[in-house]
């Protein structure tokens, strides 16, 4: 310590944090600080922002639905359905899709399709930083495509502008990428948490298809822009549940194995409309024609289906809760969600800025509503409920496309409130994701990400550097060398090849044993000085580490200082040394552990043993 303080005027205090400080040794400290408080207070400002925003596009559908179709200044709440045009309702979406491709050629590219993956690739490569044009861009163009009869939900373009508007005021921050990150992933869910009134979904859906971590000082922000956005829309529209569903029954056990079943074709189903997604995007881009015509040339179909199936144009959330309700089955099902399932095939590949969550919905619940009643009718005895594979068939679908089981079950429990189907939900939701990613290598989300040649995180794992210590592996004898060793003596006891020689960089040391500093074989052989000593070649301050630090903290302490090693000192003493070669050993045990197929073998005590045991 006296060394120290007489080599860099460090002050002796009773207190090591001083010197810990100045070292650079990481300190302990909790998840949360005050920035992450801090950030907290944006995120409810952004959650309360984007609610208002997701109202305000809700109202502006109205208004666009109802001057499309029915020629009125209205804002009321009214589908596309009753209209009375006849068949000139045909044109309503393609005049609509040619308004959206002339934005999307001149105005900006980024508001074409349904906005997620483009908010995941900005997240991903981009430091979560998307144009703010995209703010003002992508709700217009939603806007005007669904109130024009476009088969797309609200939620989508949302949720974009959502994650627009985080980002944007991130952009205006003296913030990190990851808190930017954060901002975006707040507003996303906030605008989901204000369409349904679903927060905890909103804020599962972030994490599964945003954040890509679960960390507290992430967690925190985006749950409270949700919770925000969720006061908000009660403001405005009350408490009731987005879908109303008389109550149900608790399942029994093959009931509960029918629902699973739903599930799994569900699942199989999602695997087909991802692949016919793609394949009707595929099928465009071969078009000899740029890309501002391709929705109005997809809208074509959506005016024809909207002709004789006219309940399938617009956001069709009145169908869904005909569905979950058991108002809506039969032939009407079947026509409606195989028609909604062309119309939106067409139009979402076309590149129509809309969103993806009502119309898997709207098939998933045909699905589920048909499977269920199948079921029904060759095992009576089951007590299958029609409404809840109804409930389960829309979750499910939803859950294999976008690799979000989570937030699908907690979706349909929140949007309808009914406890009883969380079982059913949980075990269609797991049967479809188990389809899903065994059948299919990227979601309905990331396929087009991966198409460009990105790569996407699937899988959350635990870090395993952060639950190995310091002390697992940088214990052991290091070999120091002394700050008054000779320079030349040094340079002749490397150079003769000795055990010791072969370690890259050693502890510099006082008489005192204490660490001045750590110099490499590069340092020692390249550097010209006038003194003879060692301690002429430390001209940084010293790096070093406690035993009670994990190897990530070592992991990050290197890459920021710049080093390869870093020694470890307890109680100004050295323990000894970590190094970038015990980080690759942490990643190959993690490896090792993973992949490393074990045969167990179970033991059988005898009778007699087990007797004597007892």
């Amino acid at each position: 310590m006296r060394k120290l303080s007489e080599r860099f005027g460090l002050p002796v205090a009773p207190s090591l944090a001083p010197l810990l400080r100045f070292i650079g040794s990481p300190r302990a400290r909790g998840p949360i600080g005050r920035r992450v408080v801090a950030l907290s207070g944006v995120a409810i400002a952004i959650g309360v922002s984007a609610a208002a925003v997701a109202h305000l596009l809700g109202q502006s559908i109205a208004l666009i639905t109802n001057l499309a179709f029915y020629g009125e200044l209205s804002l009321a709440d009214r589908s596309p359905a009753g209209n009375s045009l006849g068949v000139w309702v045909m044109l309503v979406p393609v005049v609509g899709a040619l308004i959206v491709g002339v934005m999307a050629r001149y105005g900006s590219a980024a508001i074409r399709g349904h906005g997620i993956p483009e908010a995941m690739e900005q997240v991903l490569f981009n430091q979560s930083k998307i144009p703010a044009r995209v703010l003002l861009l992508k709700p217009l163009s939603a806007v005007i495509s669904i109130g024009t009869g476009g088969p797309f939900g609200a939620e989508g373009p949302i949720i974009a502008t959502g994650g627009a508007l985080g980002s944007l005021v991130g952009q205006y921050m003296k913030i990190s990428a990851d808190e930017r990150k954060t901002l975006l992933a707040a507003g996303a869910a906030a605008g989901m948490s204000a369409t349904f009134g679903a927060p905890v979904s909103a804020v599962l859906l972030a994490i599964e298809l945003l954040l890509f971590e679960y960390r507290p000082r992430s967690l925190v922000p985006v749950i409270l822009a949700s919770v925000s956005a969720a006061g908000v829309r009660i403001a405005f529209e009350g408490t009731a549940p987005a879908f109303e569903v008389r109550e149900l029954l608790a399942p029994s056990p093959s009931a509960l194995a029918g629902y699973v079943a739903v599930g799994a074709v569900a699942g199989f189903a999602a695997v087909l409309i991802t692949k016919a997604v793609y394949a009707v995007e595929d099928g465009f881009a071969r078009l000899p024609i740029h890309f501002m015509w391709w929705p109005a040339l997809g809208a074509i179909p959506v005016g024809v289906i909207g002709y004789f199936a006219p309940r399938t144009m617009g956001v069709g959330y009145d169908n869904i809760e005909q569905m979950v309700s058991g108002d809506l089955g039969g032939s009407a099902l079947a026509v409606l969600c195989g028609c909604k399932l062309v119309s939106w095939l067409f139009s979402l590949g076309s590149g129509t800025s809309g969103g993806t969550l009502a119309p898997l919905f709207t098939v998933g619940g045909g699905i589920g509503a048909g499977v269920a009643g199948a079921l029904g009718g060759l095992l009576p005895l089951a007590g299958m409920d029609v409404r809840v594979g109804a409930l389960v068939g829309m979750a499910a679908l939803f859950a294999g496309a976008s690799r979000a089981p989570l937030a699908s079950v907690v979706f349909a429990f929140e949007a309808t409130r009914q406890p009883l189907a969380l079982l059913p939900l949980l075990g269609g939701c797991g049967a479809a994701y188990l389809l899903s990613c065994t059948l299919m290598k990227n979601s309905i989300m990331t396929e087009k990400i991966a198409r460009r040649g990105r790569s996407i995180p699937s899988e959350y794992a635990a870090d395993y550097l952060e639950q190995v210590l310091v002390a697992d592996v940088g214990l052991r004898e290091v070999h120091t060398l002394s700050a008054r060793q000779s320079l030349d003596a040094t340079r002749e006891w490397l150079r003769s090849g000795g055990p010791a020689t072969e370690h890259h960089g050693f502890p510099v040391v006082d008489e005192e044993g204490h660490v001045l500093g750590v110099l490499t074989q590069r340092d020692i052989f390249a550097w010209r000085v006038d003194s003879d000593r060692l301690e002429a070649l430390l001209s940084k301050p010293l790096v070093s580490i406690r035993a009670s630090a994990s190897l990530r903290d070592a992991a990050n302490l290197m890459l920021n200082e710049g080093v390869g090693r870093l020694p470890v000192i307890e109680d100004g003493e050295l323990r000894g040394i970590v190094t970038r070669s015990d980080l690759l050993e942490g990643h190959r045990h993690r490896i090792s552990a993973s992949d490393r197929i074990e045969r167990t073998r179970r033991i059988r005590l005898s009778r007699r043993r087990a007797v004597r045991s007892v």
